[in-house]
């Protein structure tokens, strides 16, 4: 589990493939304070660290998660959002976030207010159907509050602080991103969708 506060942006230093899977090593002083078996969201997606070094360290990203994300996109000297996994003493500064992607959507649009940006996200109408203005979602990991749904789309409006120490600072328009819906949300959803039948 985790909140959606990045603590740090790594570097995809190698990809290897394996089998039907990829082995990926991602470059972070967070490599330091990691231990083997450890959960760590990269870009939203909870991967276990399966070695570490003092720069370094390695997971196993099997088949299921590279359809599913965006890791599969992922090259190397790519930037990638870090958080550790939560601790139940720890402070909840963002939302309930658990690291399993409900889908990728893409950025549709960036508009620029000053030093803050709104963006829009294109994504399936099921995903759209989980949010709510003033919702939160967790975009490439990073918790954020919906300002806008759509039938195919939302918002989100970036502070600058956010801009400066996540992806989003950086990928344009037409960029995956990997979207993970409320948790409550999608157990509202399910049992909507099950009092049709």
């Amino acid at each position: 589990m985790f909140t959606g506060l990045v603590e740090s942006l790594g570097t995809v230093r190698s990809l290897t493939t394996t089998g039907a899977g990829r082995t990926l090593v991602v470059a972070d002083p967070l490599a330091n304070e990691l231990r083997l078996g450890e959960s760590v969201s990269v870009n939203g997606t909870c991967l276990t660290v399966v070695a570490h070094d003092a720069d370094t360290f390695t997971f196993e990203v099997g088949p299921e998660t590279l359809q599913r994300t965006n890791l599969g996109e992922l090259t190397v000297g790519d930037r990638v959002n870090l958080e550790r996994s939560l601790r139940f003493s720890d402070r909840l500064g963002g939302h309930l976030v658990q690291g399993h992607i409900d889908g990728v959507g893409h950025i549709d649009q960036r508009l620029p207010q000053g030093e803050w940006v709104t963006i829009w996200f294109r994504c399936s109408r099921e995903l759209t159907a989980q949010m709510v203005t003033k919702g939160s979602v967790a975009v490439d990991g990073i918790s954020l509050t919906v300002v806008d749904v759509e039938d195919e789309r939302f918002s989100v409006a970036l502070i600058p602080h956010t801009l400066a120490v996540t992806t989003l600072g950086f990928k344009e328009v037409g960029a995956a991103v990997n979207l993970e819906t409320d948790l409550l949300a999608k157990y509202v959803w399910k049992y909507l969708q099950l009092r049709h039948f």
